[in-house]
Parts: C-alpha cells; structure tokens; sequence
C-alpha cells in the first residue's frame, strides 16, 4: 500500500520532470539557431568591417586562436595577436555548415568553409573552421576557440 501510494505521489513529479526536457530540447534547437545567426553575423562583419574588426568583436577575453605552425594564442595573446593583424589587402567570408550545441544550451560548436579573397586580384584561397561558442549572461555569443585549415577547391 506504502508503494502504491508513493507511486501516485511521485508520479507527477515525473511526468513533470519529463515535459521540462522535452522544453529543454526545444530550447536548445532556439539556442543552435542564434548560435549559428552569431556565426553569420561574424562572418558578415568580417566582410565589411574586415576580419580584425569582426574578431575584435566576437572573441571572448579567454578565446584561443589555433594557427597554423603555432603554440596556441590563448586570452590577451590572441587579443594582441588579432590587434596587430593587418587585414587591408584581403577579405574574409566563411559559411556555416552545421553546428552542434550542448544540452546547456550555452557552449557550441560551428563548422564550415571560408575563403580569403586577396584585393589585388591574385586567386581565392578556401579552406575549413571549427568555432566553439559559448553564451554569455546577457544572451549574447562570445568565439572561444578558433581553428582552421587550408587547402580546398572553391565550391562550384
């Protein structure tokens, strides 16, 4: 009898328990959207802003910038390391691909391609990126990590 009614006073709490999650998923594919608009909205100011400008931006205080032939720009280095960039003779753009975002619903991860456009004409050059993402207080989304590799054909 004890069982019977222990069951029919924790059932709620379960069922309960079960809706939050199913709003938890629910907001987790809202949080993936913004994260992914951040993406975009970064990438739209690289092209016209510039990239030093749009990293400026974006990047978190603790952010990491992974380069090629490089130790790892952690925090104030990478800060100085995108303050010092010169970013006149090209243009950056790059496009999400897809992403994933944790259950939190405040750290992520996009990927997709990107390419240097270089202003005096020479050839495009393209490649790939990962960005972790992590979503601050005020609802906004700060770039963590920063990785990208060259060497792909431009997309037909």
């Amino acid at each position: 009898m004890l069982k019977k009614r222990l069951y029919f006073l924790l059932m709620p709490l379960f069922l309960l328990m079960a809706c939050s999650r199913k709003k938890e998923i629910k907001d987790t594919t809202e949080q993936r959207a913004e994260m992914i608009a951040a993406e975009i909205s970064f990438s739209e100011m690289s092209k016209v802003k510039g990239t030093r400008a749009a990293m400026m931006q974006f990047i978190d205080s603790n952010g990491v910038l992974l380069r090629p032939n490089s130790f790892p720009l952690i925090g104030g280095d990478a800060i100085n390391f995108i303050s010092q960039s010169n970013d006149s003779a090209y243009t950056m753009i790059w496009q999400p691909k897809g992403g994933n975002i944790a259950a939190s619903g405040d750290l992520g991860y996009t990927f997709g391609v990107y390419s240097v456009l270089p202003k005096n004409g020479d050839s495009a050059m393209h490649g790939t990126y990962v960005n972790v993402w992590k979503k601050l207080a005020d609802g906004s989304w700060k770039l963590m990590l920063d990785s990208g590799n060259e060497g792909i054909e431009d997309e037909k």
